[in-house]
């Protein structure tokens, strides 16, 4: 288990970077997507350390260069989190339709592996899958197994031709920083959740995420936010592991009446940042009802 040391050499202040781009056309009218590039500034904690279990968070912290040539105040925003298990039999997997369900895993298959769980910036699952680090003279990498993770941001606002993203994730450590490199197949399902027969596969792209380490960079607003958040966005942590782990299945829709699921916990947090008092019990009450919309016990 001292593999662990990979995840913790995730976190720290990084540049990112981000590029996508449809490769490969698998009908016959395929024209390609626009390529997609973006970049940011973020912090990744170290939200939980066990040995056998890292969770990292993300949290951006950005600044913007006005018209008149100062510059603006902080965009602090939590982002993406993910976590990692040593030999963990149980995983939360996205199986299509807004669904997840558990999938379980004899010990034999995940013996000597890590699992790696990524969840939306209101700690909603996104996906999750197992897979084994290599050492090599200069870098570690993991590699995950094939995994069906929903439509991202980038996508799922603009397409409604496709159902899951399909394909794996490497992460490799660097001396410089680490970069997440994607292979995805962008698959169409029928109504009851299966690959369509007729066109299962529209396209095949490559993303790749890189992540530099920084110096001169401000992140003390991140690390306020995070320091005086860190107590409500553990409450939601643990409200969303005891539905995972108390129910076969779960849908969860993004958006209700105009109203995206993320909005209430960004909200509540930034009162609490504000300087509203906070309390554990009521708070994890509170999680559920803001939760209730948007998800169906199946």
């Amino acid at each position: 288990m001292c593999i662990a040391r990979n995840s913790l050499a995730m976190a720290g202040p990084y540049r990112v970077s981000f590029d996508f781009l449809e490769v490969v056309g698998y009908t016959p009218d395929h024209e390609p997507t626009r390529p997609y590039q973006s970049w940011g500034t973020e912090y990744v904690y170290v939200a939980e350390d066990k040995g056998d279990f890292i969770s990292l968070q993300h949290i951006m912290v950005m600044y913007f260069e006005q018209e008149d040539g100062s510059v603006s105040q902080p965009m602090v925003m939590k982002h993406w989190r993910q976590d990692w298990e040593y030999e963990k039999s149980d995983l939360f997997v996205y199986t299509g339709h807004n669904k997840w369900k558990q999938e379980q895993h004899k010990a034999a298959r995940v013996k000597g592996t890590w699992a790696q769980s990524v969840y939306q910036v209101d700690d909603s699952p996104r996906y999750e899958s197992f897979g084994r680090w290599e050492h090599h003279a200069n870098y570690s990498s993991w590699k995950s197994a094939n995994t069906w993770r929903p439509l991202p941001r980038r996508e799922g606002s603009v397409r409604d031709d496709y159902d899951v993203l399909e394909g794996t994730n490497r992460h490799t450590i660097l001396p410089s920083g680490w970069v997440q490199e994607e292979e995805n197949r962008k698959l169409v399902l029928n109504e009851s959740g299966k690959p369509d027969l007729s066109v299962p596969y529209l396209a095949k792209e490559l993303g790749i995420a890189r992540y530099e380490r920084i110096v001169e960079h401000d992140f003390t607003p991140g690390d306020e936010y995070w320091k005086k958040s860190g107590a409500f966005w553990a409450d939601v942590r643990f409200v969303w592991n005891d539905l995972m782990n108390k129910n076969e299945s779960i849908v969860i829709q993004k958006k209700v009446d105009n109203s995206f699921m993320f909005m209430p916990f960004f909200s509540k947090a930034q009162k609490i940042v504000d300087g509203e008092s906070y309390d554990s019990e009521q708070g994890r009450k509170a999680i559920r009802e803001m939760l209730e919309p948007f998800i169906t016990i199946k």
